[in-house]
């Protein structure tokens, strides 16, 4: 049976993050508020726990799942050849509602689908994601629905759609974005848009002039 927190009180907020430190600890998945969506998320090193994450979505491997993290000291360990301005952006832009595609350290033990040496990894701008990654280290989170369905903005939707998969959902009230985050490739010499989101090219290119937009 799912258990359900509302993050608004200070005594269950509490609670529910403790129980949801534990249950990722386990390999459980949890539903988490972000800065623009609800998440499904699950311990990033646990390849059965991604597996069940996929699972619960019914998502295939070729849709790999990003990875969030609480601090950007956190991209040392995770992330290789990181360029002066993939920083610059990590920099202006986090935490916030940009996720960056980066070729991840080698040496990491993870199976986050078929990612060919990369991994998408965002910051996200939420007290209560914040806090909950902080306790556990990367998780592997991806938008609170079924696949093909709309990505919740509240914990109702989000239970909807996955119920009993889920261990723990932290209710933080309605997600404050409407749109997903967006996708900066830096796996290049020039970053590229992957999918314009919250933030547009233009404010992307305020800080690298030279973005350029997948066609």
């Amino acid at each position: 049976m799912a258990r359900r927190y509302d993050c608004n009180d200070a005594t269950d907020r509490k609670t529910g993050l403790r129980e949801a430190a534990s249950a990722v600890r386990r390999g459980e998945l949890v539903v988490l508020p972000t800065d623009t969506l609800y998440g499904i998320g699950a311990d990033a090193f646990s390849a059965e726990a991604v597996g069940d994450l996929l699972q619960a979505k019914g998502r295939g491997r070729s849709m790999p799942t990003p990875v969030l993290i609480g601090s950007p000291n956190t991209l040392h360990g995770l992330v290789t050849d990181f360029s002066e301005q993939a920083w610059e952006l990590v920099d202006a832009f986090w935490p916030g509602a940009l996720t960056i595609v980066a070729k991840h350290q080698p040496s990491l033990q993870w199976d986050l689908g078929e990612t060919r040496g990369t991994v998408a990894v965002r910051m996200p701008l939420h007290p209560v994601a914040i806090e909950l990654l902080t306790e556990v280290g990367p998780m592997a989170v991806s938008s609170a629905n079924l696949t093909g369905h709309p990505a919740p903005e509240d914990c109702d939707a989000a239970q909807d759609m996955l119920g009993d998969s889920v261990s723990v959902y932290l209710d933080g009230g309605p997600t404050p974005g409407i749109q997903p985050s967006s996708i900066v490739d830096v796996t290049g010499k020039v970053p590229v848009l992957l999918r314009a989101g919250a933030l547009s090219a233009e404010q992307l290119r305020e800080v690298v002039p030279d973005l350029e937009v997948a066609s």
